[in-house]
């Protein structure tokens, strides 16, 4: 059936009973459009004024929200913003004509035309501005469209997956490749309603059946789905079709609306708009500030809450608030003199130039080495020919090597070229470095031959450089463009290129994925520079320290200090395959005086102490520091620890990714303060200040920041060295920076009376019981010193302020099958739970083993814990989710 013999059919009202839908916003308008033709448009409104549309109906309304829907879906897609929209806030949200509820057409309506109606509804509307546009799919380019020509009106624009332009080089989604195939168009589209079901399954999760049906509910019979074909038609992707011309004025005219503010609310998991067009987008509006949610997709504002953001983001346009209450730290200045980050590398090469730098242990062969003279000359050398090769200023270089030679030389060469570092954990595993990646979205990448497959096989972005040497060409086969080895001996001789700034970025470095997606930190060249001189200081860090790095990252710290440092042979994906003698070997490699190891670590290390010989207990015996963080590190463990190092003092450093240390505390600090309400880290360190926000009776963090002794709440950071902003992340960082010069930990926890800092656990898994909120860390350890428990996770079932207080516990020896508790087992828990004060118990359940984060293997995942014990007391099945 041609478009011009379509029924044509009036705007209607939707059926009662859409799922989330009043019937109260929808409004039936008649607009007569520029080419003297009126049509009807179904709107849904979130002002309560006259449906005239007259100019006192926004008489108060600060700022109108003009939200435009793409293909196939409808006006619907904005309800969440209509319920959410608070006092002075209208929310306008169409159903363009031939869509949703609107009229159907005769004929076809072009991209031009839309953005002309679009102009003539919100004129009939009486929208007048301020105006922030809000647009999802096709409905972007549309309402840019508007953006560009009501530029006077325009306060913002929010972007959800949408795009202007398919980038140079890059194929046109497959998605729409196929649909708009010849022959499939119209029967995927306007025949059968394959194309709006086809849509609702890239939902992430699945979406509720109410909610499928109520996006299907427009589009029952061919005609009412005759536009979403038209839709199709009308994407240009080439130069001849009748709207590129169009489509290209639009992307020039951005320009008028590139200094607007704009927010972008991503989906990472879109086939369709994918992180190519997001990076086409930034590049167009260069103050779009973006927030990227990993695991959303296509329907992003289904699959996340965009809502919030979005009135969050709209409240900060708005005439600036009171004083914060709260003001950024005194005498937090970074008043040091600056030392680029390859200082220590560069003053060890001139004063030690034959001293070893870098061992690496492991793997077929023998021991390999370099000596700081040869590091040095290797990591200059890499630079210039990074720089040759195309790597330019501010470019972002993955790294997927694991920790040795290359990745020292790497990084170093890399920053020296004024580049700045992805480091995402080999921990994550495939599918947690993929979206770290992707959302970094490097411009290079520099891998080993297994990481390079696994990119090219996932797409990971990234123009490639093999680590290492080249073997036959193989490089080629895994789509390397070059090796290290090529770009090094390139770039042998060459000057050394532009050293970066202080303010210049200098890392994108990724979460532990403990508490949901890995997050990229951002830090410069002056934080990192900070968080050198921090642990120097903090530890006395000198020349003639050596280090080991059983956690992997920390092997990156040796040459930014100075100092020889290597990793001992172990799987740096799985901190537990760490041995004693693995550990010792490593200790006389460099005749090591610092060890740096988690908590998971060090206890396979004492677990197998036993088959060290003297020989290396006497080079165990040289090492003055032991360092283990990541996760509570109990006191038993260090004493068991130091036993192997006699001449050691254990430390447990605090701090997180985002800040790196806080706080720091001897094995001797950890006796001397006793059992209390959480873990006891120490006192901050100097240069470090530390406060609680309070928590309200649901665990929020509202009240504004203080030192007071006992009080609990969100631990907060200000110091020279914690990060600069998540990336990507802008409701994240607007969250964790909301007291300016200081970040939001996420962590919970109170001061004492001497001034020591006590963590109590995640803001995420703060229990809030009918009695109050209860904190699970304390209760944890009281619990973890019964005999045959291994590990406990104490949270929350039921809903919030009701929940009830439940633990679960890893038996050892590990229980048979999980499910609940023993009779004898059940007391003795609820005893040590209740004491000090602790809250009653609900239940007591067990299973063989709890989940743990993968980078530290120590964090016990609660939120995982918490849904599992929910549905065993529910009656459903105790197997491991």
């Amino acid at each position: 059936m041609s478009a011009a013999a379509a029924d044509v059919a009036a705007a209607r009202l939707p059926p009662p009973g859409l799922a989330g839908l009043d019937p109260a916003w929808s409004r039936l308008v008649t607009v007569a459009g520029p080419d003297g033709v009126a049509h009807s448009w179904h709107v849904l409104d979130s002002d309560a004024g006259p449906s005239s549309g007259s100019s006192d109906a926004t008489a108060e309304t600060r700022v109108t929200l003009l939200c435009v829907h793409g293909n196939p879906t409808w006006s619907y897609l904005w309800r969440r913003l209509l319920a959410a929209a608070p006092p002075g806030v209208r929310v306008v949200a169409v159903d363009q004509l031939g869509m949703g509820f609107s009229e159907r057409l005769a004929a076809p309506r072009p991209f031009a035309q839309r953005i002309d109606d679009l102009g003539a509804l919100t004129d009939a509307l009486g929208v007048h501005g301020p105006v922030v546009t809000v647009a999802h799919d096709w409905g972007g380019p549309i309402s840019l469209g508007w953006a560009v020509r009501h530029r006077d009106q325009l306060a913002g624009i929010v972007l959800t997956n949408t795009a202007v332009d398919q980038p140079a080089g890059t194929p046109a989604p497959a998605l729409i490749r196929i649909v708009r195939s010849r022959g499939l168009l119209e029967l995927l589209c306007v025949r059968t309603s394959a194309f709006v079901d086809g849509t609702l399954v890239l939902a992430h999760p699945q979406l509720p059946g109410a909610v499928r049906r109520a996006f299907r509910a427009p589009y029952g019979d061919a005609a009412r789905r005759r536009a979403i074909g038209d839709f199709v038609r009308d994407i240009p992707l080439d130069l001849g079709h009748a709207s590129w011309s169009d489509l290209v004025r639009l992307q020039a005219d951005l320009a008028t609306v590139a200094d607007v503010p704009t927010l972008v609310l991503w989906g990472g998991l879109d086939p369709v708009f994918t992180d190519v067009h997001l990076a086409d987008l930034r590049r167009r509006l260069p103050r779009a500030q973006v927030h990227r949610f990993a695991t959303a997709g296509h329907l992003v504002v289904e699959d996340a809450d965009v809502t919030t953001p979005v009135l969050d983001w709209v409240g900060d346009l708005g005439p600036p608030a009171e004083a914060p209450p709260t003001a950024p730290p005194a005498g937090m200045a970074d008043t040091r003199a600056r030392r680029p980050l390859w200082s220590g590398l560069e003053q060890a090469s001139e004063e030690a130039p034959d001293q070893v730098a870098v061992v690496e242990l492991g793997g077929d062969g023998p021991p390999r080495s370099r000596t700081f003279a040869e590091l040095d000359a290797d990591v200059l050398d890499l630079a210039a020919g990074l720089v040759a090769w195309g790597v330019a200023p501010g470019d972002r270089v993955a790294l997927l090597v694991p920790p040795g030679i290359d990745l020292v030389t790497a990084v170093y060469a890399c920053w020296r070229a004024a580049a700045t570092v992805v480091v995402a954990d080999a921990g994550l595993g495939p599918r947690g470095i993929g979206r770290a990646l992707r959302s970094a979205d490097p411009a290079h990448l520099i891998g080993i031959p297994r990481a390079l497959a696994a990119a090219r096989a996932l797409r990971w972005p990234g123009r490639a450089i093999l680590a290492g040497a080249r073997r036959n060409g193989a490089h080629r086969l895994l789509g390397a463009a070059s090796t290290l080895d090529e770009l090094r001996r390139s770039g042998a001789g060459c000057p050394p290129p532009p050293a970066p700034g202080p303010e210049d970025d200098a890392a994108v470095l990724f979460t532990s994925g403990a508490t949901g997606p890995a997050k990229g930190v951002v830090y410069r060249h002056r934080q990192l520079e900070a968080q050198r001189d921090a642990l120097a200081a903090a530890y006395a860090i000198g020349p003639s320290d050596r280090l080991v790095a059983a956690f992997a990252p920390f092997a990156l710290y040796g040459p930014a200090l100075g100092i020889p440092s290597v990793v001992p042979d172990m799987d740096v994906t799985a901190p537990g395959t760490l041995t004693a003698t693995a550990l010792a070997d490593a200790v006389s490699a460099v005749d090591a005086t610092l060890v740096f190891a988690s908590p998971a670590a060090l206890v396979n290390v004492v677990a197998t102490g036993s088959e060290l010989d003297g020989g290396q207990r006497q080079a165990l015996g040289g090492v003055r520091v032991l360092l283990s963080a990541g996760a509570p590190v109990p006191a038993s463990l260090l004493r068991r620890a130091t036993a192997l190092v006699p001449g050691a003092e254990a430390h447990t450093p605090y701090g997180m990714t985002e800040a790196l240390p806080v706080a720091d505390i001897t094995l001797a600090a950890i006796e001397a303060a006793g059992p209390g309400n959480g873990v006891c880290v120490g006192r901050p360190l100097p240069g470090v200040q530390v406060a609680v926000s309070p928590l309200d009776d649901l665990g929020a963090a509202v009240g504004a920041l203080t030192s007071d002794a006992g009080t609990t709440g969100e631990i907060c950071v200000a110091a020279a060295h914690v990060k600069d902003r998540y990336d990507k992340l802008w409701a994240t960082e607007r969250t964790s920076s909301r007291d300016p010069g200081w970040h939001h930990t996420g962590d919970v926890g109170h001061l004492d009376d001497h001034g020591r800092l006590w963590v109590e656990g995640r803001l995420a898994h703060i229990i809030t019981t009918a009695g109050g909120v209860v904190t699970p860390v304390g209760i944890e350890l009281r619990v973890q010193q019964l005999d045959g428990v291994a590990l406990a996770a104490a949270v929350g079932v039921g809903p919030a302020g009701t929940q009830q207080v439940v633990l679960v516990v890893a038996t050892d020896p590990p229980a048979s099958r999980p499910g609940a508790a023993s009779p004898t087992l059940t007391a003795a828990v609820r005893t040590a739970a209740a004491l000090a004060g602790g809250p009653d118990v609900a239940a007591v359940l067990v299973r063989p083993a709890l989940p743990v984060d993968l980078r530290h293997a120590s964090k016990v995942d609660r939120a995982d814990v918490a849904a599992w014990a929910t549905q065993v007391l529910a009656g459903g099945r105790a197997g491991r989710r």
